[in-house]
């Protein structure tokens, strides 16, 4: 990967800010951790093209634990302990970051993590920059229940974050008198046959939506699965949690306009800040689109290097105090990190599956929306605001 070996080189030179980058190159989870992985390192091109933190260059070590929990643990152990890292970068899908945790916590490091997960968390050593379960659950079902209805099929990889998604949903759709008319969870390497007969049954059952937190490889089987049964979008969409640009690239047949995304950043949102960005990417990395997973590991690199400005010090506790609280502009919008929880203040959008095998944002919130991670008010706010397309 462009940029990784120079990278890699400077971590060992003197009078640089180390940090450990644990993101998987290989292995179940690699297509959204590979942008992760890209989106990091394009920050810290920036960031050190322009002279450093406080004129000294931040300097990645970068591990692949390759989808493998017992590596994401070994590697946060290895880099706190034995190569002189107080901040990680790193993990991606629930099972990565819940085996990382107590490392970091034992070793008094500090993680940070950058994808939308299924809340109920906190750790004083993690700052949250992914999307919590307010940000991005509720304002999916806000759009989807008066548009297409309040039946549900579930399908999701067979992990923690799918199946408490999953909780969460069923929970909304209750509320509202709405079902779930089938819940199923598939191993990670799931083929398109098996997502098929999921399909099927949504289509016998009378499903108005696929409700999706599929992760990996499946992304692309459930899609082309949807897509050999000629099925409609307005109809009956996908709805996804995990779905992004990238995924929709890997996908045998180009998804059909009207599927639904919720998610606080597609590469279409309309600002100088993320035509910057994309071109940037694009220039850096080739025709890899830009994505969520992408931009909130670049930003989250960009909070971390002005806490770091103002702390002065990789010390984590330092580190925390500076960045509770801390406001950038990021591609999606005006970001801040919540004293009050370690998580951050996102945009949740909706976005729509349209030719080029991009999105269009169909519905926006007009500010940042406070994380909740414990969803205390999960009532629906009636703060989205739903922009026809």
């Amino acid at each position: 990967m462009s940029g990784v070996s120079e990278l890699q080189e400077s971590y060992r030179s003197e009078g640089t800010w180390p940090v450990g980058v644990l993101y998987s190159r290989s292995g179940i989870t690699a297509i959204a951790e590979i942008s992760q992985l890209q989106g990091t390192l394009l920050a810290i091109s920036e960031i050190n093209s322009t002279g450093g933190v406080l004129g000294k260059p931040i300097s990645p070590l970068i591990l692949d634990p390759a989808s493998d929990p017992r590596r994401y643990a070994q590697f946060a152990s290895s880099l706190l302990m034995d190569r002189g890292v107080t901040n990680i970068f790193g993990c991606s899908a629930s099972y990565s970051r819940k085996a990382v945790i107590p490392v970091i916590e034992r070793r008094g490091g500090l993680l940070w993590y950058s994808i939308g997960y299924e809340g109920f968390e906190y750790s004083s050593n993690i700052i949250y920059t992914g999307p919590a379960p307010n940000q991005l659950h509720l304002p999916l079902a806000e759009y989807l229940f008066p548009r297409y209805g309040r039946k549900l099929m579930c399908v999701g990889t067979d992990y923690l974050f799918p199946r408490e998604s999953n909780r969460i949903m069923r929970d909304l759709v209750s509320e509202i008198g709405g079902s779930i008319v089938g819940e199923h969870y598939l191993p990670f390497d799931a083929q398109r046959d098996a997502f098929l007969s999921i399909v099927k049954e949504a289509r016998a059952l009378g499903s108005d939506v696929i409700f999706s937190t599929v992760v990996g490889p499946g992304i692309a089987a459930l899609y082309d699965a949807y897509a050999s049964e000629n099925l409609d979008p307005s109809v009956m969409p996908i709805a996804s949690l995990t779905t992004n640009e990238t995924h929709c690239q890997e996908m045998w047949f180009e998804p059909l306009p009207g599927h639904i995304v919720s998610a606080p950043y597609f590469e279409t949102v309309g600002s100088p800040r993320n035509n910057n960005f994309v071109a940037n990417y694009q220039q850096r990395f080739g025709k890899r689109p830009t994505d969520a997973c992408a931009e909130a590991a670049y930003f989250t690199v960009l909070l971390f290097a002005r806490a770091l400005e103002r702390a002065g010090t990789l010390e984590p506790e330092r580190l925390r105090t500076e960045v509770l609280g801390l406001e950038i502009s990021a591609p999606q919008g005006v970001i801040m990190v919540d004293p009050d929880n370690s998580h951050t203040y996102l945009w949740p959008r909706i976005g729509m599956t349209e030719a080029g095998r991009k999105f269009r944002v169909v519905a926006e919130f007009k500010q940042a929306m406070k994380p909740d991670p414990y969803l205390i008010n999960y009532v629906g706010s009636g703060r989205i605001n739903h922009v026809q397309g």
